[in-house]
C-alpha cells in the first residue's frame, strides 16, 4: 500500500503531536489487523474527529426512482447505461445521484459508469465529484482518483480562491462515510503541488493537521522539491522543511538531500555540511547522494581538500562513492591544472569498478587539451571507446580544440571526419574551433571553407567565429580585409566586443603599425570598451619584439595603476623580451618575483630562460632551470624538449640528450627538423653510429630532411655496408630535395 497520511513504521503510527483520530477510523485503517487493546478508540484533546455525513433524506417518490435506477443498473450492468436508463431520464434529478451512489458504492466499476452517465446530463455537484474520488481511493483505484483530482484543478480559468475552501470542506465532510482511506489526503496534496498551488498545499497540510493527521513524507518531499527548483521559492523550501518537521513529518534521506542541495546552490556549503552532520543525530542516515552533493559543493567553491576528506569519511561509514561523488573532484583538479591527479582518480574509479560515463572522460580529455598534452588526451579518447563509452560532440570538440591549439590540423581534420561518420552533427563551437585553428596555422583558405560549410549546414557564425577569421587575416598582414569582415559582421546585427578589438590591435602590432595600435586602444575607451590584460599584453609584446623594453615597462605600470592583474602570459612576454635582449639575469629576477607573488609560471616562461642559456652553451644553467621547472610541477612541452636536446647535443652530453629523447617520444612530442640534425651530429661525434642511424631513420619517417652533409654521410655509409636499396632510396631523396631545389632557385634568378 502506498505510504498514506498515517504510516505504519515498526509497528508505530505517526500522528501529529501523538494525537489519534476516532475509533472508527482506527477500525477501518486496521481492517486487516487484529486490534483488541483496551484503548482501541483514541481521542486526543488537540485533534478533531471527522464529521458524520448526513445527506438530505429522499422523499417516497425519490426513493422509488432511486431504487428503480439502482436495481436496473445492477441487473443489467453489462448493457450500455445510456440504453437501460432511458426510461429514468425524465425523472432523474441531481439529488438522486448521491442516493444511487449510496446503494452501489461497493461496486466501483458500476459507480464510475453511472457517474459518467450522470455527467452526460449535467455536471455533478462538488460533493458528488469528491464522493466518487473517495470511492475510487477506497477501491485502490489511485490512478483514476488522481486523474479526477487533477482534471478538476487544471480546469481553464478555475477560480482557485473561490473553490479551495469549499473543496477541502467537502473532502473532510464526506471522508468518514465514503472512504475513510487517508491516501485521499496525500493524493489531494500531491495534485495541489503538481499544479503549482503551493500556498494552498501548505494550507491544506495545516488543515488536516487539526484532525490528527500528517501528510506522508513522500508527498511533502514533492512540495520541497518543487519549491527548491524555483529561484523565487527557495526561501519557502526552508520554511516548509522546518515547519513540517515541527508538525510531525519525519523527513527521509531524500528530503534532507533536497535541502542540502539548496544550500550548496546558494553557496552556503558550510550550512550544507552542518545539515549533513545533523541528519544522523535526527535518526536519518545520509547516503551516497547526501555526501556527493556536499562534495560537489566544496568542489564548486574550490575546496579540494574538504571534498577529498568527505570521500574518505564516506568510505569509513561503509558508503561506496559513485561517479557523481568524483565528477566534481575531477573537474576541479582539471581546472587547477592537476590533470594527472584527475587521471589518477579515474584509475581509482576503474579499479573500484565504479561505472564511468562520457562526462568523466570528457572532463579529463578537455583538461589535458587545455594544458597542451594532446597525446594523453588522445590515449584517453581511445581508451573510452575501447570501454564502449562513446564520445559525443562535446568530447570531439574538446579534443579537436586541443589539436587545433597545438597546430595539429591534420589529426583534427581526421577526428572531425570521424565525428561525421558517427552521425554526430558539429555545432557552432566545433566549427569555430576549427576555423580558429586554421587561422592560427595560417591556412585562411581552409578556414573560410569551414565558415561557408558552417553556414550551409544552417549554423550561424557568431562574434567569436568572425573574430577568429579577422585574427587570421590580421596575422597574414591583411588588416584592411579584417576590417571589412568585421563591418560585414556588424551589418548582420552582431556587435564588436573587447576580443574583436584585441584581434585588430594584435593585427596592427604584427604589421608593425604600433602607432595605429595605440590609437585604436585609445578609441576603444571612447566607445565604452576598457582595454584588458590581453590588450596591454599584446602591445607589450610588440614593444619587446621591437627592442623597446622600457616602453613595455611603462605599459605594465599603466596596467597595474588601472587595477589589472598581469597573467602568466604577460610575464612570458616580458621574459621573452628580456631573454631576446640578452637580459637573462633580469629574466631570472622576474621569475623569482612571479613565484613570490603566487603567479605560477608555465613551460613557456621556463623555455625562454632555458633557450637563452642554451644559446650561450651554458648547459649547467639550462639544466638548473629545467630542474626548477619540474620542482614546480610544470609539465615540459615539445619546445622544452627541443631546447634541451639541442643544447645537450651541441655540448656533446649525449647520454642526457638520448634520455630526454626517449622521454619526449613516450609523451607524444616530436623533435623539430633542426633539433634532429643537431642530435644526429652529436651522436656521430660520440661515435654512436647505431643510435645516429636510428634517429636518422626516425627523422625521415616523420617527413623531415637531414642537412646535406648528414645526408651524404649516411648515403656513403650505406653504400660501404652494401645496403644498395637504401642507398638508392637516399639518392632519390637527395636529388628530389637538393638538386631540384637548386634548379628552381636558378630558374627564379
Amino acid at each position: 500500500m502506498k505510504s498514506g497520511v498515517i504510516s505504519l513504521t515498526n509497528g508505530c503510527l505517526k500522528f501529529a503531536s501523538q494525537s489519534f483520530c476516532s475509533g472508527r477510523f482506527m477500525h477501518i485503517f486496521f481492517k486487516d489487523r487484529v486490534f483488541k487493546e483496551k484503548h482501541c478508540t483514541f481521542y486526543s484533546a488537540g485533534a478533531r474527529p471527522f464529521p458524520d455525513y448526513t445527506p438530505r433524506k429522499p422523499t417516497i417518490r425519490d426513493s422509488e426512482v432511486v431504487q428503480g435506477i439502482s436495481k436496473t443498473i445492477k441487473q443489467r450492468r453489462f448493457e450500455t447505461l445510456r440504453h437501460v436508463l432511458r426510461p429514468f431520464e425524465s425523472k432523474f434529478k441531481p439529488d438522486h445521484l448521491i442516493w444511487v451512489l449510496m446503494n452501489i458504492k461497493d461496486d466501483y466499476e458500476l459507480v464510475f459508469n453511472f457517474y459518467e452517465w450522470a455527467c452526460l446530463h449535467r455536471e455533478p455537484s462538488l460533493e458528488v465529484q469528491i464522493i466518487v474520488i473517495h470511492i475510487a481511493v477506497a477501491s485502490k483505484e489511485l490512478k483514476r482518483a488522481h486523474n479526477l483530482l487533477y482534471a478538476f484543478w487544471t480546469k481553464p480559468n478555475l477560480d482557485v480562491t473561490r473553490f479551495f475552501s469549499c473543496y477541502v470542506k467537502n473532502l473532510i465532510y464526506t471522508y468518514k462515510d465514503w472512504g475513510s482511506d487517508p491516501c485521499i489526503f496525500d493524493l489531494f496534496f500531491e495534485v495541489l503541488v503538481k499544479v503549482g498551488l503551493y500556498v494552498e498545499a501548505r494550507g491544506f497540510f495545516e488543515k488536516i493537521l487539526q484532525y490528527g493527521l500528517v501528510i506522508s513524507v513522500d508527498s511533502c518531499s514533492l512540495l520541497l522539491s518543487r519549491l527548491s527548483n524555483q529561484s523565487d521559492k527557495i526561501k519557502d523550501s526552508f520554511n516548509v522543511f522546518h515547519e513540517f518537521l515541527a508538525a510531525g513529518v519525519c523527513w527521509d534521506t531524500g528530503s534532507y538531500n533536497i535541502i542540502i542541495k539548496v544550500f550548496c546552490h546558494m553557496g552556503k556549503i558550510r550550512e550544507a555540511h552542518q545539515l549533513l552532520l545533523q541528519m544522523e543525530s535526527r535518526g536519518c542516515l545520509p547516503d551516497v547522494v547526501s555526501y556527493s552533493i556536499v562534495i560537489n559543493g566544496y568542489c564548486h567553491v574550490g575546496e579540494l581538500q574538504m571534498a577529498l576528506s568527505l570521500v574518505n569519511e564516506m568510505r569509513i561509514k561503509g558508503l561506496k562513492p559513485n561517479s557523481y561523488s568524483f565528477n566534481g573532484i575531477i573537474l576541479l583538479m582539471c581546472k587547477a591544472g592537476k590533470v594527472a591527479d584527475a587521471e589518477r582518480v579515474l584509475r581509482e574509479m576503474i579499479s573500484s569498478r565504479i561505472p564511468l560515463d562520457n562526462v568523466v572522460y570528457t572532463t579529463i580529455i578537455d583538461g589535458f587539451c587545455k594544458f597542451g598534452n594532446c597525446f594523453s588526451a588522445i590515449k584517453l579518447f581511445e581508451e573510452m571507446q575501447r570501454s564502449k563509452i562513446f564520445p559525443d560532440v562535446i568530447t570531439y570538440s574538446a579534443i579537436i580544440c586541443g589539436l587545433c591549439r597545438s597546430g595539429n590540423m591534420l589529426l583534427a581534420e581526421t577526428l572531425f571526419n570521424d565525428m561525421l561518420d558517427r552521425g554526430l552533427a558539429p555545432d557552432e563551437i566545433t566549427y569555430t574551433t576549427f576555423i580558429d585553428g586554421y587561422c592560427k596555422a595560417g591556412k585562411l583558405k581552409e578556414a573560410f571553407f569551414r565558415h561557408n560549410e558552417m553556414v550551409e549546414n544552417g549554423l550561424v557564425p557568431n562574434v567569436v567565429t568572425y573574430t577568429a577569421l579577422a585574427d587570421g587575416l590580421c596575422k597574414q598582414g591583411e588588416v584592411d580585409a579584417a576590417n571589412e569582415l568585421l563591418h560585414e559582421m556588424c551589418a548582420k546585427g552582431l556587435e564588436l566586443n573587447l576580443c574583436t578589438y584585441n584581434v585588430l590591435i594584435n593585427g596592427l602590432c604584427k604589421s608593425g603599425d604600433l602607432f595605429q595600435a595605440i590609437k585604436l586602444m585609445e578609441d576603444m575607451e571612447v566607445t565604452g570598451f576598457h582595454p584588458d590584460v590581453i590588450t596591454y599584453t599584446t602591445l607589450m609584446d610588440a614593444y619587446c619584439k621591437s627592442g623597446e623594453i622600457s616602453k613595455a615597462h611603462e605599459l605594465l605600470s599603466r596596467m597595474l595603476d588601472k587595477g589589472l592583474q598581469p597573467t602568466v602570459v604577460t610575464f612570458n612576454v616580458l621574459m621573452n623580451g628580456f631573454c631576446s635582449s640578452g637580459m637573462v639575469e633580469d629574466g631570472e629576477t622576474l621569475l623569482k618575483w612571479m613565484l613570490e607573488r603566487g603567479i605560477m609560471p608555465n613551460s613557456t616562461t621556463y623555455n625562454s630562460l632555458m633557450k637563452q642559456y642554451s644559446i650561450r652553451s651554458n648547459m649547467p644553467a639550462t639544466t638548473e632551470i629545467y630542474k626548477q621547472m619540474c620542482a614546480q610541477n610544470v609539465m615540459p612541452d615539445s619546445n622544452t624538449y627541443n631546447i634541451l636536446i639541442k643544447g645537450h647535443s651541441k655540448a656533446r652530453n649525449m647520454k642526457e640528450a638520448w634520455y630526454l629523447h626517449k622521454e619526449m617520444v613516450a609523451k607524444g612530442f616530436d623533435l623539430s627538423g633542426s633539433s634532429y640534425n643537431d642530435f644526429i651530429r652529436g651522436l656521430l661525434k660520440k661515435k654512436k653510429y647505431g643510435e645516429a642511424k636510428q634517429v636518422f631513420d626516425e627523422m625521415r619517417s616523420k617527413g623531415y630532411m637531414a642537412d646535406q652533409d648528414l645526408f651524404n654521410y649516411f648515403l656513403d655509409k650505406n653504400f660501404e655496408e652494401g645496403n644498395l636499396e637504401t642507398s638508392l632510396d637516399l639518392c632519390d631523396e637527395l636529388i628530389e630535395k637538393f638538386l631540384i631545389d637548386k634548379v628552381n632557385e636558378g630558374n627564379k634568378t
